[in-house]
């Protein structure tokens, strides 16, 4: 063993690897690594129980959610909330929360996607891990809440983009059809109903269910506290509405799920395409027999 020698004469003998004490880095259950990624909106320990979102009156639809949690088989609801905007003060990212947060009293797994990181729409990047994720995070949802700014009279690119990389359909697979959906648009300015119809028409085109009921929240920035919550208003009143709705729709609907994604045009189109398989495979055999003949 060599010594290394101090400036002031003396020696120290170095650790060697085997002595070194290894750290003891602390191992994450699944639980917290979903929600240190996808639930950013939970509140910590001590204030969710004083929180306004716990005392609200949901009495109707908490009492429909635990009925429905005595049927065999039960899992909670699985909601995926996308926002519009990669702003430090987002204001479709505050109000995403707020929705996270009602949802998730009512007995929902929420997740909601960080659009940072996923790139810009093409036909090259499908492999990209952002893009994975949010069509994994789609395809293990019920139904989604899509919170977009209005810019411009209309939805924002930055949601549009995580749209547009959701497919229609992954060879059998459709990540979207027969999900339920719930449509919110912050404004900058005056109320404003141009995004959320927008939605309404993006969501029809994904085969999604739309609640009927929406949000629309008017000059954005007077309506949240400087820690991101929203202030007591009837704009907060109809979010509120908008979730309890979009609860009650998805477990009426949910029995029905495979049946909803389960079309006629869908079924012919099937068909004809294992017949022309059959007739390519039986061509195959008549030619090896003449060949052998």
């Amino acid at each position: 063993m060599t010594f290394t020698a101090l400036s002031n004469g003396t020696s120290v003998s170095p650790i060697l690897n085997s002595e070194r004490p290894l750290a003891q880095v602390p191992q994450l259950t699944e639980a917290e690594i979903i929600n240190q990624k996808y639930r950013p909106f939970l509140l910590p320990d001590g204030k969710e129980e004083v929180d306004w979102v716990s005392a609200l009156e949901l009495d109707a639809v908490t009492k429909f959610v635990e009925e429905q949690s005595q049927v065999p088989g039960y899992t909670p609801l699985k909601f995926l909330v996308l926002y519009g905007s990669l702003r430090e003060c987002s204001y479709s990212r505050k109000m995403s929360y707020e929705a996270s947060r009602i949802l998730h009293r009512l007995g929902a797994d929420v997740r909601v996607f960080d659009p940072r990181g996923l790139p810009v729409k093409d036909d090259v990047q499908n492999s990209h891990e952002k893009v994975q994720e949010l069509r994994n995070l789609s395809l293990w949802s019920d139904g989604h809440v899509w919170v977009s700014p209005e810019q411009h009279g209309n939805l924002t690119a930055v949601f549009k983009n995580q749209i547009d990389w959701i497919p229609l359909a992954t060879g059998s697979v459709r990540p979207t059809q027969g999900r339920t959906l719930a449509v919110v648009q912050v404004n900058g300015g005056s109320q404003s109903f141009n995004t959320v119809n927008s939605l309404r028409i993006l969501g029809r085109w994904m085969r999604m269910f739309t609640v009927p009921n929406q949000s629309s929240l008017p000059a954005a920035w007077t309506q949240f506290t400087e820690e991101g919550r929203l202030m007591p208003s009837t704009n907060r009143d109809r979010l509120v509405d908008v979730c309890e709705e979009l609860v009650k729709v998805s477990l009426v609907m949910r029995p029905g799920f495979l049946m909803f994604g389960d079309r006629f045009s869908e079924r012919k189109e099937r068909r004809v395409k294992e017949e022309k398989k059959v007739a390519e495979a039986v061509a195959v055999v008549e030619a090896v027999e003449v060949t052998v003949i």
